[in-house]
């Protein structure tokens, strides 16, 4: 059993990256946003969300996946988080695994060229229900305050082919599930 979170900023490959690890593992692919997304038909919900800021924002979607990943993990399966985890949330995903008795992988990807990465959040369209497409600006201003964490297992960068980045992916699960 594997608790794998795939973080990194929007953009850079990291939803993709997280539906490649739920496909080999056969596991669940719980997202930050979908989860987020599905409190929005709430206003007072969303007000509470607002009052609290960002880091509320993020708190309370990570407490989401957290107790998601824990019922997945308790029914025996490996389950894949996928979700802008800075430090914080890297420990709190390995701390997840460590109590539920499960092995933690985590991965990041980047992607180094601004234009990639600009053409890359441009082109996109998630569609997901109640949720907002990003823009560039959200992005860039992203990346300006973006600390990537210490604590990961494997580091992908998306100027490589999705096809090399998956291969990658694939081996280092293999090799720990």
């Amino acid at each position: 059993m594997l608790l794998v979170l795939i973080t990194g900023l929007p953009g850079s490959g990291k939803s993709t990256m997280a539906e490649v690890a739920g496909q080999a593992l056969g596991a669940p692919v719980l997202g930050h946003d979908w989860a987020m997304s599905g409190l929005r038909p709430f206003p007072e919900v969303q007000e509470a969300l607002d009052v609290m800021g960002v880091r509320g924002h993020r708190g309370v979607g990570w407490s989401v996946l957290w107790a998601l990943a824990r019922s997945q993990l308790r029914l025996g399966s490996s389950v894949v988080l996928d979700g802008v985890a800075r430090q914080p949330e890297v420990d709190g995903t390995r701390q997840v695994a460590l109590e539920e008795g499960s092995a933690a992988v985590v991965v990041m990807t980047s992607c180094g060229d601004a234009a990639l990465h600009r053409s890359r959040v441009e082109g996109r369209q998630r569609a997901i229900p109640n949720w907002c497409e990003l823009d560039w600006d959200h992005v860039e201003q992203a990346r300006s305050a973006w600390v990537p964490p210490h604590d990961i297992d494997l580091a992908l960068d998306s100027e490589r082919t999705v096809q090399d980045n998956a291969d990658t992916l694939r081996a280092l699960l293999a090799a720990r599930s």
